[in-house]
């Protein structure tokens, strides 16, 4: 393998690249596009619920349960005693609906159990479950309140509590969803742009007839592979920078890792990735079919089965295993430990080891696929 022509195949590239401004600002833009759209629209905080009250009481120990949930964050009250709550479900004005009976507070007072009913929209499990949780904890809080008064009240004192549980959230202590999407989806940009960059470049010569001077250069496969993906490489590694920045500067997201792994984990990736859209250039006949493959093989994988959004656990077995070929999984896994938990590399090397392995198995593909294309 020579260096040389290595190069000059890069430089030729290069100059396809810098010539092509349209492409080339597409390339830079749509990845900054994309995580700004996708980091402030894809959020999983469920709060603000919108909750209609119907307060049949109309008592002062009603209007403190009802205080318990305006004072939430997690709840946004709404009063309109004219609008029956199933109305308002169907209609999708709210989310939540409380009802307190009209003998709420005279159970209360005589010792008795009183009930309120809590109703929610199942037409989203994940939502309705989240809200039905909250809502639960305001109700229970206010009933163990409730509780220690009136046992306070016979002269029996505050019990003592029989557990005190003292709860501490690790690498997230705010709880906000978008610490833990926008490293997995800089994972997901990375893998479709690198994918859809060097998807296109073998299958448009091939199509132009541009192939066949190859053939009479002392260029070799390998040394192709590698100066079409150094080109497309550099432009990849401005993009990962670009959403490292935005992550890490309006998202808000902590860096406690090393930024040295950081970019050593992700040039690994870029490699393997950009191999992968070599591949599938070489192997394809027409760009408008590499396109589609490049689509399907990188989006698809990425954003469904890497563990970005949908945990790994919750899968159906036969997915989690289809889970274990995808390498954006791995890269996901990575970007979390060295962003949020600040971790080294080598406490994740099966990761590192599957991404390099990857890597140069895709190289492998890319060269041997392009040789029986030249021949």
């Amino acid at each position: 393998m020579s260096f040389r022509r290595t190069r000059a195949m890069a430089r030729k590239e290069l100059l396809h690249i810098v010539r092509d401004p349209l492409s080339l600002g597409m390339a830079l833009a749509v990845p900054l596009m994309m995580l700004l759209l996708f980091g402030y629209a894809l959020s999983l905080d469920v709060d603000r619920i919108k909750t209609l009250v119907r307060d049949d009481s109309r008592t002062p120990l009603s209007a403190d349960l009802i205080s318990r949930f305006e004072g939430s964050r997690f709840f946004q009250i709404i009063r309109e005693p004219d609008v029956a709550i199933q109305d308002a479900i169907d209609r999708g004005d709210v989310l939540l609906g409380l009802e307190i009976p009209f003998d709420f507070a005279e159970r209360l007072e005589r010792g008795e159990t009183a009930t309120v009913q809590l109703i929610v929209d199942g037409s989203d499990s994940n939502t309705a479950s989240i809200a039905l949780g909250y809502g639960r904890t305001v109700v229970n809080a206010f009933s163990l309140e409730r509780r220690l008064r009136a046992v306070e009240q016979r002269g029996a004192g505050r019990p003592a509590a029989a557990l005190d549980a003292r709860i501490r959230v690790w690498y997230n202590p705010e709880l906000k969803s978008r610490n833990y999407i926008v490293p997995g989806l800089i994972a997901v940009i990375l893998m479709i742009i690198a994918a859809l960059l060097t998807s296109l470049t073998i299958s448009r010569e091939y199509e132009l007839g541009t192939l066949e001077l190859l053939l009479s250069t002392p260029l070799r496969p390998a040394e192709i592979v590698l100066g079409k993906m150094t080109a497309y490489f550099l432009l990849g590694a401005v993009d990962a920078l670009v959403c490292v920045l935005v992550g890490v500067g309006i998202f808000g997201v902590p860096l406690r890792g090393s930024i040295l792994q950081l970019a050593v984990v992700t040039a690994v990736f870029m490699f393997g990735s950009l191999c992968w859209g070599l591949l599938i250039s070489a192997a394809a006949r027409s760009q408008m079919l590499a396109y589609q493959i490049g689509i399907l093989s990188s989006f698809l994988p990425a954003f469904l089965l890497s563990g970005f959004v949908y945990s790994i656990e919750n899968m159906p077995v036969v997915v989690q295993a289809i889970t274990h070929i995808v390498p954006a999984r791995y890269f996901v896994a990575l970007l979390k430990g060295i962003f949020l938990k600040g971790v080294s590399v080598w406490d994740l090397w099966p990761d590192v080891l599957f991404l390099v392995a990857y890597a140069v198995l895709v190289f492998v593909g890319a060269t041997r696929q392009l040789t029986r294309k030249l021949a």
